[in-house]
């Protein structure tokens, strides 16, 4: 186990759904975080986390009442957004017809085939680019739940297959995003969670 004592780690509470199972699994590395949706505590957090499980349009109205869709945008230190958290960092999401947070420039899709929707469950990532993947095998397998996808762009840093390659990791500057669950995706999902709070 990693202790990081002095890390000031924060979680975005923005009614999203997986925000203590993020929570727990950082515990379980060392990493005493700090659930909250004060402004001040997220500007002068060490790293951010960004997670969600729910629907994007009424969650970008949650986001917006309390300034939250600003101060996000502000932030200079490392930010993981993860599965919603990582479609909210988008340009816009075909569901809701949501504006999203436009810091990566693309839209956000409906899978569309003879699959079934939702992605649910393992899957393999390859493509790993960046210190986020430091130590983690290509074709590491980790756990999705989704129904819309990030389509490949300059920033992918991992990719995945269901029905058509999509990006199941993008980065930009300090701005990390998955679409996987790494809190749920075992010794990897751990690994990554643990290159995160080292970046």
């Amino acid at each position: 186990m990693l202790i990081f004592k002095k890390m000031k780690t924060v979680i975005i509470d923005y009614n999203a759904g997986n925000v203590q199972s993020v929570y727990y699994a950082l515990q379980r590395i060392g990493v005493e975080a700090e659930i909250t949706d004060n402004h001040n505590k997220i500007k002068t957090a060490d790293k951010v986390i960004f997670p969600g499980v729910g629907e994007a349009g009424s969650t970008m109205h949650y986001l917006k009442t309390r300034k939250l869709d600003t101060l996000i945008k502000e932030l200079e230190q490392p930010v993981m957004g993860i599965c919603l958290g990582m479609q909210l960092l988008c340009n816009y999401s075909e569901e809701g017809d949501t504006a999203c947070l436009n810091i990566f420039p693309n839209t956000v899709k409906l899978f569309k085939g003879n699959e079934k929707v939702p992605h649910v469950g393992w899957n393999s990532i390859a493509n790993l680019n960046g210190d986020l993947f430091k130590g983690v095998p290509e074709n590491s397998y980790v756990y999705f739940v989704h129904s819309y996808y990030v389509e490949i762009l300059d920033d992918t840093i991992a990719t995945c297959n269901y029905m058509q390659n999509f990006s199941a990791a993008i980065q930009k500057d300090n701005f990390y995003a998955v679409q996987f669950h790494p809190e749920k995706s075992g010794e990897i999902g751990t690994l990554i969670l643990q290159n995160f709070i080292n970046l």
